[in-house]
């Protein structure tokens, strides 16, 4: 992975939620489904649990929820790596493919960030159906970092 971005104040999962509760408490608007299990260096693994909210007919998670995992995991990794002000990141670009159709369950995200330069940030999360080897979603993201002090 190459960085150009210095790395401090690392957190750890539960710091990330408490932050993310205090200045982006919106995102769990209508229950809390996002679970942070693991933050580390430069990498996230996030639970989507499953809800009726998710599923669209056909019985499978629809995409606009795994799109919402995939955005969110790769923002928790972009905090793990810079600390705080991690979560002034936006979103500049991100891609999904969707490879099978889930069954109505939870879903993970791995993640690992490909990059942490100074500006962007890029990273890759991988979805898989709780209890499932075959992954089920594939996406790249890339995010606009806040400006910092050098």
């Amino acid at each position: 992975m190459s960085t150009d971005a210095p790395v401090t104040n690392r957190l750890d999962a539960e710091r990330i939620e408490a932050l993310i509760d205090a200045r982006f408490p919106q995102i769990h608007s209508g229950g809390r489904t996002l679970l942070i299990e693991e933050a580390g260096q430069h990498n996230a693994r996030v639970r989507l649990k499953h809800h009726e909210r998710h599923t669209r007919p056909g019985g499978t998670v629809s995409g606009a929820a795994m799109f919402t995992l995939a955005d969110f995991a790769v923002y928790v990794a972009i905090i793990a790596a810079l600390g705080e002000v991690g979560l002034d990141a936006v979103t500049t670009n991100l891609n999904i493919n969707f490879l099978t159709k889930p069954e109505p369950r939870d879903l993970v995200a791995t993640v690992r960030l490909i990059r942490l330069g100074r500006r962007l940030a890029v990273g890759e999360a991988q979805i898989y159906s709780d209890g499932m080897r075959d992954m089920v979603a594939h996406a790249i993201a890339t995010y606009a970092l806040p400006t910092r002090d050098r």
